[in-house]
């Protein structure tokens, strides 16, 4: 079947804007961190699991790759990341944690260059420059009784972000993990950890209708559209798009619940998300160019 040529592009942005309400409603539940690390985790890995024993046709041989050291990283990396975001949006001002998170391109930059040898470029190190002097400037625009809370915010965002970064490399090194599986069981062994940690009898508190939109509706039908975007356009795309959740998820925080951003966080924040923007549209014309030189060679060579 032949796909529009503006598919993918359309399937991520779709995606990327589901995902942007997620803070907010994770605000409205009330909850505490691991309260929502609990339902968020069981709620979100049924879905993948429920979805990969319905479209796997190898079930075997995906078990049997759990046992291999990137599966079972893949896995660490989905607990981490689950148990990470949630504990951030808890403790700390969302605009600082979802900066954070927005830095997941630049770490999968520098892991690409440590676990599979890519040369790290230029405009990589001046994006890292100018994305940690952004971040520094929103985590000193506090009112001067959230420092703490900002700094605590911004340390889990780049938990989440190194974490998601790896877990890209490691799929783009291994294309034939299964993806559903991995992260729908490191996704149950985080929610079963905030069952644990919380008890069964304080997780009923707060409104689990508000956690149960995250973790039924926003994480997965976020996930699927930007993971069958990626297979229709380029990655970078797709990451660029995701500065949609940086941009607009503090917003819906401030309109539905009031939290709302310094404005010296807000100037972090335009230094943060405008620094990412241009090296990934810089990255996105290098790998055409150099892919039409390829193609160019190929033609020139037959």
């Amino acid at each position: 079947m032949t796909r529009h040529p503006l598919f993918g592009l359309a399937l991520a942005i779709f995606g990327a804007l589901m995902l942007t309400p997620d803070a907010l409603f994770m605000r409205l539940s009330g909850m505490a961190g691991y309260q929502m690390v609990g339902w968020r985790g069981v709620m979100m890995g049924t879905v993948m699991l429920i979805l990969w024993s319905v479209t796997a046709r190898a079930k075997a041989r995906d078990l049997a790759m759990l046992a291999t050291g990137t599966g079972a990283l893949l896995v660490v990396t989905q607990y981490a990341n689950m148990t990470l975001f949630s504990l951030g949006i808890a403790h700390a001002p969302v605009a600082v944690m979802l900066l954070g998170v927005a830095t997941a391109p630049v770490f999968a930059a520098l892991l690409s260059w440590a676990v599979m040898a890519e040369r790290t470029r230029p405009a990589t190190w001046v994006a890292i420059v100018a994305v940690m002097a952004g971040l520094a400037l929103a985590v000193s625009g506090g009112d001067g009784t959230d420092a703490g809370s900002a700094v605590l915010g911004l340390a889990a965002g780049l938990g989440v972000a190194l974490v998601l970064a790896l877990n890209f490399v490691l799929l783009r090194a291994r294309p034939d993990m299964p993806i559903a599986l991995v992260i729908g069981l490191g996704a149950v062994l985080a929610g079963a950890t905030g069952w644990a940690v919380t008890g069964p009898a304080q997780m009923g508190q707060g409104a689990v209708w508000a956690i149960a939109v995250c973790g039924l509706v926003i994480l997965p039908v976020s996930f699927f559209s930007l993971s069958f975007a990626s297979r229709h356009t380029h990655a970078s795309n797709v990451s660029l798009l995701l500065l949609l959740e940086t941009v607009l998820g503090p917003l819906w925080v401030w309109l539905g619940v009031g939290e709302r951003p310094t404005p010296v966080m807000l100037a972090g924040g335009a230094v943060v998300v405008a620094s990412l923007a241009l090296y990934l549209w810089h990255e996105g014309r290098r790998r055409r160019a150099e892919l039409k030189k390829r193609q160019a060679a190929s033609q020139s060579g037959g």
